[in-house]
């Protein structure tokens, strides 16, 4: 019988976050991963080794294939090491399909390192208004809509309030169809206007993938971090900690962490973490 642990990453409270599945200590087959990834029902289950006292190997599985790589299912992987006492504080190395990755573990945060951003295709306001029902008035005037990268791409829409964010009517057929023209995961719109003192409070809608709302997303908020230095709406010093609200018109409030790190006036490191909520175990006959 396998343990599967279970872990709400980026959680602000118990049922917030982004759960996922860990399996500790792995040595199974690939085919017996997928079918236990099956069973646990989640979007992805890590499956962990310890390498060394630093270094550590994980795979990712959906309930129907393997993926290069999963942020929130990290966080969750290396929360539950601290949780058991088996990691404290310090760097560590995770090798993934995707390539070796930086974890830092600080003070109950785990953070893990993001690419470069990378800065892409500029989007008219009249290709993404119909995505959600929105007018002109409601985006904010001073923001471009953009597509951004720290991994995965996104187009970043910012709009005036909380008011507007939370009433927005999402189009998924329309967004399906813009995330696929601009070869994007989704569109991440975001206002600065937040519910608890954070830097911007935000909704992530990836209907191409199947995911009509995300309650955390890590990548996404990496890349508006960089976004919000690029166009002067937040200084180096604050880029040191900045916080997103996300998930709280799904009833699962979620607070992804980002930090920048800068040489001169450049963006030289990017990191994305939060905590994670142990909420039990699934039992994976197998």
């Amino acid at each position: 019988m396998t343990q599967v642990f279970v872990m709400n990453s980026f959680a602000k409270t118990p049922e917030g976050g982004n759960p996922a599945g860990v399996v500790l200590n792995s040595h199974f087959k690939e085919e017996e991963m997928l079918k236990i990834a099956s069973k646990a029902g989640f979007s992805e289950t890590a499956f962990l080794n310890k390498i060394d006292d630093s270094h550590y190997e994980i795979k990712f599985f959906t309930p129907v294939a393997e993926v290069d790589l999963c942020g929130h299912a990290t966080i969750a992987s290396f929360a539950l090491l601290e949780k058991q006492g088996k990691i404290g504080d310090g760097g560590y190395f995770l090798l993934t399909k995707a390539g070796e990755i930086e974890i830092k573990v600080s003070c109950g945060n785990i953070f893990m390192t993001q690419k470069l951003p990378e800065f892409c295709d500029m989007v008219e306001k009249e290709e993404i208004l119909p995505c959600f029902g929105l007018k002109e008035s409601e985006l904010a005037k001073d923001l471009p809509i953009q597509v951004v990268s720290t991994g995965l791409r996104d187009i970043l829409l910012p709009v005036r309030s909380l008011d507007v964010l939370f009433n927005l009517k999402p189009d998924f057929s329309e967004i399906a169809f813009l995330s696929k023209k601009y070869d994007t995961v989704g569109i991440h719109v975001f206002t600065e206007q937040t519910k608890y003192g954070g830097t911007a409070h935000c909704r992530n809608f990836a209907p191409l993938y199947d995911i009509d709302e995300e309650a955390a997303t890590g990548t996404s908020n990496g890349a508006l971090g960089c976004y919000l230095y690029r166009y002067n709406h937040i200084s180096q010093s604050q880029a040191q900690s900045l916080v997103f609200e996300q998930g709280y018109s799904m009833k699962k409030p979620s607070e992804i962490r980002v930090c920048l790190d800068f040489e001169e006036n450049k963006i030289n490191r990017v990191c994305v973490g939060g905590r994670a909520v142990y909420s039990g175990v699934i039992k994976a006959d197998i």
